[in-house]
């Protein structure tokens, strides 16, 4: 059984290193406000042929590649969904908001001490990606998973559903975007094994070599590769969608996944397995069409690139950069950071930093192993086949290194030379210049913000939600200026939506976002609503025109 293709991606790599660099004013040539559309895997590593592993065929991500840029060094904040999730959606980590348990809203089962469903509470002056793209009068639709660590403030989204599609927009608005393709989740590893294989029964599969090469092992690592199969078709139905409707030479596309990989010691973990990601963004240029792209990007730099490749100006208080478009980011960025904090009822606290060769990890509970048990992976056949093996004495040394009864305090890896960060450099002399300079720049991370995750996590909800209570936000109020209606919310960071109806009308779903005084004309009602992210939305208000 081969090895899994880091090896292929390490080429890619090198390739990318050796190649020309872009200039950081090269730009590809967009239309005026440009569609943004966002097609996001879950549970994904680069493991497709456009990133070196060859082991299925992926024809319509091919397509992308080799009409986009293929970013070699993306990585997200998190080894887990909802934390990266948070991050994306506010461009900051999620461990300064308050984003980053594994998961806030559901925490039904868990059985920890002084736990509650809650909602992260970012800042007052913080708004989802998409309502910006609303203010500038894009259309936005998210079809349809949120899973933000927090309600989706109403103004945040057009629609929201599982039928929501640019094509419900107005005629000529461009659009922001987002589909979510489950199939290559973890849960669908166990839940796909009821249904044939996308691929041959005997295929060859990569089997990591923390991971045992036995064929139960087998069946689920074809498993994976089964999804990405699906996952490719589901890609391709939405770029022949676009291409139907005439969009997609004035459309940015990303292809991304929303972490690593599923399998055990990918996700959930701060390694490169569980954090690193492949993108392919095509530009309707075909800018730098077939090209490798080898710089750092970060989850909370997607926020301000779409923004700017939409000419919008993103907002200062982002913890991200853009790495294109109008608004991009005159320097490179030479780190990313990552952390890992409770999933499910299991606490652990991590925090990472990695330039582009070297990962430093800083582990808080030294004390206790790196594996913990959680009931939901452990559906997992690969997961109980590891866990049988460990009680048989049958593992290997690099399959025997998660089940560790503690770990240490600090780990170095050369993610080049040993891309399954097995080997700890940490207390190699060779290498104290590296790891003084990388714990110094965690050091510098965590300076530079109130990390919410050094709390315990009750303390922390009674901190955001007083007594255990969820906030509501203030009513709207009303008032008139000249002969239009302001209105304004008592509560800081309050997001107002609005719907203008006439006399018998009912109020929809969608709510306006909310930016200037309003005019209300005669027989017209004005509803509206006020809402900050991590409150309760507050009760509506009505008003009548008021005859001039």
């Amino acid at each position: 059984m081969k090895q899994l293709a880091f090896s292929c991606l390490t080429a890619l790599l090198v390739c990318a290193c050796d190649a020309p660099q872009q200039a950081l004013t090269d730009q590809p040539v967009l239309p005026d406000r440009p569609n943004i559309l966002w097609l996001v895997a879950e549970d994904l590593s680069p493991i497709i042929p456009a990133f070196g592993d060859d082991t299925v065929a992926t024809p319509n991500l091919d397509r992308l590649a080799a009409e986009g840029v293929r970013y070699t060094r993306v990585f997200s904040t998190s080894g887990v969904c909802a934390p990266s999730r948070a991050a994306l959606a506010t461009g900051m980590y999620q461990n300064r908001i308050g984003a980053q348990h594994m998961r806030t809203t559901n925490v039904s089962g868990f059985g920890v001490d002084g736990l509650i469903p809650y909602e992260a509470v970012p800042p007052p002056f913080v708004k989802m990606h998409s309502q910006y793209f609303r203010e500038a009068g894009y259309y936005t639709s998210n079809n349809a998973k949120e899973d933000y660590q927090f309600r989706k403030a109403v103004t945040a989204w057009d629609d929201s559903s599982r039928t929501a599609h640019w094509r419900n927009r107005g005629p000529d608005q461009p659009f922001f975007s987002v589909f979510n393709f489950n199939i290559t989740h973890e849960s669908q590893i166990w839940v796909q094994a009821e249904n044939p294989l996308r691929v041959p029964e005997d295929l060859e599969v990569p089997i990591p070599p923390y991971l045992p090469d036995t064929a139960v092992a087998q069946r689920d690592v074809r498993q994976v590769y089964s999804n990405i199969v699906a996952m490719d078709e589901q890609v391709g139905q939405i770029l022949e969608e676009l291409e139907q409707d005439g969009l997609l030479e004035s459309t940015v596309i990303f292809w991304y996944s929303d972490h690593g990989g599923p399998l055990p010691r990918q996700k959930r973990l701060l390694y490169d397995a569980g954090l690193q990601v492949p993108m392919i963004i095509r530009y309707p240029d075909r800018w730098r069409a077939g090209e490798l792209d080898d710089q750092l990007i970060s989850f909370v730099d997607f926020k301000s690139t779409a923004l700017s490749l939409a000419g919008i100006e993103p907002p200062e208080y982002v913890d991200g950069r853009a790495f294109a478009g109008e608004f991009q980011s005159s320097e490179s960025r030479l780190y990313i950071h990552a952390a890992a904090d409770r999933f499910d009822r299991q606490y652990d606290t991590i925090r990472a930093v990695r330039d582009d060769r070297f990962k430093y990890l800083r582990n808080y509970h030294p004390e206790q192993g790196y594996y913990l048990p959680l009931t939901y992976r452990e559906q997992m056949p690969i997961m109980q086949e590891l866990l049988r093996l460990r009680d048989q004495n049958g593992l290997t040394e690099a399959q025997s290194q998660w089940f560790r009864e503690n770990k240490p305090a600090e780990e170095l890896f050369d993610t080049l030379a040993d891309p399954h960060e097995l080997t700890n450099l940490a207390l190699d002399p060779a290498y104290s210049d590296k790891l003084l300079e990388l714990r110094a720049e965690l050091d510098r991370w965590l300076s530079g913000f109130d990390d919410k995750g050094m709390m315990p996590e009750p303390d922390l909800i009674n901190e955001i939600w007083p007594g255990m209570e969820q906030p509501v936000t203030s009513s709207p109020t009303a008032s008139r200026q000249y002969d239009r209606v302001v209105l304004s919310s008592l509560t800081p960071g309050a997001n107002i939506g609005y719907q203008m109806l006439g006399p018998a009308e009912e109020f929809g779903s969608t709510w306006q976002v909310y930016t200037e005084p309003l005019e209300l004309l005669p027989g017209m009602r004005l509803i509206a609503i006020a809402h900050r992210i991590g409150y309760q939305p507050s009760s509506m208000i009505e008003l009548d025109a008021i005859a001039r």
